[in-house]
């Protein structure tokens, strides 16, 4: 692939309906996305069926604008890619069959990208990211330490036995009553709390695995709530609380990132950067204290910017070229898959 060639990038995978064109040497030429949250909040969460009426309705909309946009029709693009799973089934069919549809009418290749390998390869967009590297995946459905070897290659070291942690996030914010999307919320609230006011687990903390678990430090917040009674909704309370539940937060997460870095200190080529990605990755405070983690352990750091942590299309375009640069592509018969894990993919042949 040329770097020249522009692709087509669609992301239906949740409740941001998106389309971006990418160029394959990494400009974005342009990225239009339709946030659903308005949509979603009277519900405290994502509803799947509203958030496939929305994607049938906006995407072609959105795919428009992005051409415009860049000043293209779809002569000047030089393939399509969709996120075909994981996520909301309905959704990612909307998304997938869109570029199906593309691909087959103009003559195009067609990549049906994994929206984890999409998160995954983000930091070769922005940076010049050498594999191997460690990959911390901290999102709503995810909370993953990876080892990335290249395109298709992934070796899980870790996962969380029960909720991810920015299903946490929002379960603590619903719990105090903040609203949805809960992650922002809880950061904005614990900037103004004491981390320490309120004594919260460190579930796993310590321990050799790599492994996360954050069920047993959401229900010691939801048991702290109970036993504050009507104290618990006052501003200083809620801020104590905010703030105590986002450090337990850093300081696991800390606590496996460094174990994973001393463990791949040992393999060769040995890891030389660690990238977080996923919609957690957008807290302010959590960024910094891994970045601390990595000073540390003399490993280098990479965050994508904001947009590219949440659900977004140009990493879904980029996915494809990183693929379309080795010659791999999916036929018209690639299913949407709900469930699609990175230990599930294959690498591109030859590679």
């Amino acid at each position: 692939m040329r770097d020249d060639a522009i692709v087509l990038g669609i992301e239906t995978s949740c409740d941001e309906t998106a389309a971006a064109l990418v160029r394959a040497d990494r400009s974005v030429l342009s990225a239009p996305l339709f946030s659903q949250l308005a949509e979603h909040a009277p519900y405290g969460g994502v509803v799947p069926e509203i958030a496939a009426r929305a994607h049938v309705e906006k995407l072609d909309l959105l795919i428009a604008q992005a051409l415009r946009e860049a000043n293209l029709d779809f002569a000047g693009i030089a393939g399509v890619a969709a996120t075909a799973g994981p996520g909301l089934i309905g959704g990612l069919m909307v998304g997938l069959l869109t570029a199906k549809t593309i691909a087959l009418v103009r003559g195009l290749p067609l990549v049906a990208v994994n929206h984890l390998e999409a998160h995954a390869l983000t930091a070769r967009l922005i940076a010049d990211v050498e594999f191997p590297y460690l990959l911390l995946l901290v999102s709503g459905g995810h909370c993953q330490i990876v080892a990335v070897e290249g395109v298709g290659r992934y070796r899980q070291l870790g996962t969380t036995i029960d909720d991810a942690v920015g299903e946490a996030f929002d379960k603590v914010a619903k719990m105090l009553g903040l609203g949805y999307p809960g992650g922002p919320l809880v950061e904005r609230r614990a900037r103004d709390g004491d981390p320490e006011r309120f004594d919260l687990p460190r579930p796993l903390l310590g321990q050799d695995s790599l492994d996360f678990s954050f069920s047993g430090l959401k229900t010691a917040v939801r048991h702290k709530i109970l036993a504050l009674g009507a104290e618990a909704g006052a501003a200083r309370t809620v801020a104590d609380l905010c703030a105590g539940f986002q450090a337990a937060v850093g300081d696991v997460l800390v606590d496996r990132v460094a174990r994973a870095l001393r463990r791949t200190a040992r393999e060769r080529p040995r890891p030389s950067t660690l990238v977080i990605a996923g919609g957690v990755a957008a807290n302010a405070y959590l960024r910094w204290r891994l970045e601390a983690a990595c000073a540390d352990a003399g490993v280098h750091l990479v965050a994508p910017p904001l947009a590219l942590c949440t659900d977004n299309a140009v990493m879904v375009a980029w996915a494809g070229i990183e693929r379309l640069r080795l010659g791999a592509g999916d036929d018209q018969g690639v299913p949407a898959r709900a469930r699609w894990p990175l230990a599930e993919l294959v690498p591109p042949l030859g590679c």
